[in-house]
C-alpha cells in the first residue's frame, strides 16, 4: 500500500497513576529523520522508542513529541530499618544491665531514634512505565500510518491520471511523428520541382535525403521507452512501501526520453507535445516527493 510522507498520530492513555501522550507528525525528507522531546526522566527510553518507531516509519522528517505526569511523585512512603532497630534494642539493654537501669522502651520511643523509621520517595516500576509507554506509542504509530496510507492512496489516484495523460501525449507523438516526413518529402518535392523546373527529378537522391531526415527525427526508441517507464510505474504504484526512491529514479528516465524527443523535434506540435510531456513529469516528480 502506498504511503505519502506527510501522516499525523496521536494517542493518550491516563490511568490513577501516570497519563502519557504521544503526538507523531511528519514532513517530506529524503531518509528517515526523527526528532524526539520528551521530558528528561524518559531519557533512559529513548534508544528503544527509536527502535520502535523504525519498525512502522522508513522515510521522511518526523517529530515526536512525549509528555508525561507522575501523579505518584508526591508519595512518600516510610521505611522501617529492622537491623537498626535491633541494635539500639541490644545497646539499650546492655545499658540497662550495666547501669542496673529499668528497661522501659516501647515501640512508640524506639520508632523516634535515628534511621529507625525513614521516608522515602517511591521508586518507578522501569518495567511497568515501558510497557505503558510502548503501548501509547504502538498506537500513536498505527494512527500515524493509517493518516500516511489514506494520503497515499489519494497520492496514487493522482499519480495514475498524470500517467495515463502522459501516455495520451506519447501516443500523440507517435500518431504525428509519419506525417512529418510525408510533408517534408512533399515540401522538399515540391521545392526541387519550383528549381528544376522540367528536369526529371531523381528519385534515388530524394529518397536518401528523406531517409537522413527521417532518421534525424525518428523517436521510436523514445516513445517505446516512455511508454515502458509509465508502465513500470504504475506497476510499482501497487508494490509495498519504500518505493519513493525508485519512483524518483523512473521519472528521471522519463524526463531523459522526453529531452530527446524535445532536441530531435523538428515540428512546432512535436516541440509542444513534448513541452508539455517535461510539464507532466515535473508535476509526477513533485508529487513522488511526498512518497515514503
Amino acid at each position: 500500500m502506498l504511503r505519502s510522507m506527510t501522516g499525523f498520530g496521536r494517542y493518550e492513555v491516563s490511568n490513577e497513576e501516570r497519563k502519557v501522550v504521544v503526538e507523531i507528525k511528519s514532513v517530506n525528507h529524503r531518509y528517515c529523520d526523527i526528532s524526539m522531546k520528551m521530558p528528561k526522566k524518559l531519557g533512559f527510553y529513548e534508544a528503544a522508542i527509536r527502535s520502535l518507531l523504525k519498525k512502522y516509519i522508513q522515510r521522511g522528517k518526523v517529530d515526536v513529541f512525549i509528555s508525561y505526569e507522575d501523579y505518584t511523585e508526591n508519595k512518600i512512603c516510610v521505611r522501617y530499618n529492622a537491623d537498626i532497630a535491633k541494635e539500639y534494642l541490644e545497646k539499650l539493654r546492655l545499658m540497662g544491665d550495666e547501669f542496673h537501669l529499668s528497661n522501659d522502651i516501647n515501640v512508640s520511643s524506639l520508632s523516634r531514634y535515628p534511621e529507625v523509621l525513614t521516608l522515602e520517595e517511591q521508586t518507578v516500576d522501569e518495567t511497568k512505565l515501558w510497557n505503558l509507554l510502548e503501548e501509547v506509542i504502538v498506537h500513536a504509530c498505527e494512527q500515524f500510518v493509517e493518516a500516511r496510507t489514506r494520503e497515499g492512496e489519494h497520492l496514487k489516484n493522482d499519480l495514475i491520471g498524470k500517467l495515463d495523460g502522459m501516455l495520451t501525449l506519447v501516443e500523440e507523438v507517435e500518431k504525428r511523428s509519419p506525417q512529418i516526413v510525408t510533408e517534408y518529402r512533399e515540401k522538399i518535392t515540391a521545392k526541387v520541382q519550383e528549381l528544376l523546373g522540367d528536369t526529371k527529378l531523381d528519385e534515388s537522391i530524394l529518397a536518401t535525403e528523406i531517409t537522413l531526415f527521417a532518421d534525424k527525427i525518428c523517436v521510436d526508441e523514445e516513445t517505446v521507452r516512455l511508454k515502458s517507464h509509465i508502465k513500470s510505474m504504475k506497476a510499482a504504484l501497487d508494490e509495498e512501501n519504500g518505493i519513493g526512491r525508485k519512483l524518483d529514479f523512473i521519472a528521471q528516465e522519463m524526463n531523459r526520453e522526453a529531452n530527446t524527443i524535445l532536441s530531435k523535434a523538428n515540428d512546432l506540435e512535436i516541440t509542444n507535445i513534448a513541452i508539455d510531456l517535461k510539464t507532466e513529469i515535473e508535476k509526477v516528480r513533485e508529487q513522488i516527493q511526498n512518497i515514503e
